[in-house]
């Protein structure tokens, strides 16, 4: 086994709760209507092609990609399209959706739904672009950032090494630990296939030493496979931050500013990694994933395979509720967004839905900065959440971009760790905002 690694700078040990770790992924089934976002990446919303009335299949594009940087968007379901309209997914803000009745589970055409692993990579690196492409694969880690553009290396630019992300850092969140576990082989041709895109031959699967069962199952893959390596991270959030990732495993670090290509890297989360394969070797779309339904507000944990646009509330049924809910949360509870609709939609980036109950969401008296330095300490990127927090305070956006705060990756570390309970991570955000703004 390689030597265990590990970012250098900052960072912090919560508490993991995987208590879903050896639950198996079972299919979460169909609900009677799904509500799918046209946006559901980072970039511009796909341009929706269907109507009111409209009757679709499972893999049916919905909405075509519209611009460079967007995705496209299948049905995850067959039935009846029964409306088009503008959602409020957050105070204000409005995003486009298509509500599907569900009628039976019909599929596309030429979408392999066996269980047979398909080894052999016959596509051309062109074509493994353009069936991502067509297949609306985006980063499945959080982020959305459109796969295509990734392997799409621009000119000027090298990439030696693709890194897949099964680190899963995140409390309580073990989606990425159950798929590495149960398709092992797929997330590794995957990689093989990344590689083939890219023209290389050195592919590295990156996974936290607290998730022996999937470091065991990879290890015994890659044996089989050339190109394909296994790396064994030490456990420490935000280790699954992209920058914090490339300097563990390569001893690289990505400026400020720049990207991981910047540094002859491409960077893929293992989810990603599977839809690749189910997009090239199956010929299917992501139009599913594996959601963890967890939190101490549950009885039963889960780790399901669920179709996109299915209501939070189906699930949520599903795992039973244990105790009055205090928060939902969509992602894990460092980075992840409190729910206001327990309705909203699963889209191709929920990784996870949390329920925390009411006891435990506690709101912390905040009281005067100490100049401890805690802050500092475990920041991640080297930055002075203290400091930035002052001038923001002071509604000096300026000078905290000076001092890098628009470098902040908000894993939280700061706010998590600030004895004074102070929202340091809210004022680096505000900042942010308020200066991409202006700008």
């Amino acid at each position: 086994m390689n030597k265990i690694k590990s970012f250098k700078i900052g960072g912090i040990h919560p508490n993991k709760y995987k208590i879903s770790s050896d639950v198996a992924i079972s299919d979460a089934g169909l609900p009677e209507t799904v509500v799918i976002p046209v946006r559901q990446h980072i970039g511009a919303p796909a341009k929706v092609l269907v109507q009111k009335g409209d009757k679709v299949k499972v893999g049916t594009l919905l909405a075509d990609l519209d611009g460079i940087v967007s995705a496209d968007v299948h049905s995850s379901v067959s039935g009846e399209v029964l409306k088009i309209e503008d959602q409020e997914v957050s105070s204000g803000y409005f995003e486009k959706m298509i509500t599907i009745k569900v009628e039976g589970d019909e599929w596309e055409e030429g979408i392999d739904r066996t269980p047979d692993i398909v080894r052999d990579i016959e596509a051309s690196p062109d074509e493994i672009v353009k069936t991502l492409r067509e297949s609306g694969i985006v980063g499945m880690g959080g982020a959305g950032f459109p796969t295509p553009i990734k392997v799409d290396i621009p000119e000027g630019k090298t990439a030696d090494c693709v890194i897949l992300n099964g680190i899963e850092c995140e409390p309580y969140l073990t989606a990425d630990d159950r798929l590495m576990q149960e398709y092992a082989e797929q997330i590794v041709i995957g990689a093989r296939i990344l590689n083939k895109a890219l023209g290389i031959q050195k592919a590295i699967i990156a996974i936290d030493e607290n998730k022996p069962a999937a470091i065991e199952a990879l290890q015994k893959v890659t044996r089989e496979y050339v190109g394909v390596n296994v790396q064994v991270c030490a456990t420490k959030y935000p280790q699954g931050a992209e920058k914090q990732l490339i300097a563990a495993v390569t001893g690289r670090e990505v400026p400020p500013g720049c990207l991981p290509i910047d540094v002859h890297c491409v960077v893929q989360n293992v989810g990603t990694a599977f839809a690749i394969y189910e997009a090239v070797q199956k010929h299917k779309p992501l139009f599913e994933r594996i959601v963890t339904v967890s939190g101490d507000g549950v009885k039963h944990p889960q780790n399901f395979r669920v179709r996109v646009g299915t209501p939070a509330s189906y699930l949520i049924d599903k795992v039973e509720k244990d105790g009055e809910t205090g928060k939902i949360i969509f992602g894990g509870p460092m980075m992840g967004t409190a729910g206001i609709n327990i309705d909203a939609p699963v889209t191709k980036i929920t990784s996870g839905i949390l329920l925390l109950k009411a006891e435990t969401v506690v709101t912390p008296e905040v009281s005067p900065c100490i100049r401890c330095g805690t802050c500092v300490e475990v920041c991640p990127q080297g930055l002075e959440p203290f400091a930035i927090t002052n001038f923001v305070r002071n509604g000096q956006y300026q000078e905290a971009k000076r001092i890098h705060v628009l470098d902040c990756i908000e894993c939280g570390c700061c706010s998590y760790s600030c004895p004074a309970r102070i929202p340091l991570l809210d004022y680096c955000k505000l900042a942010k905002y308020e200066i991409r703004k202006k700008k």
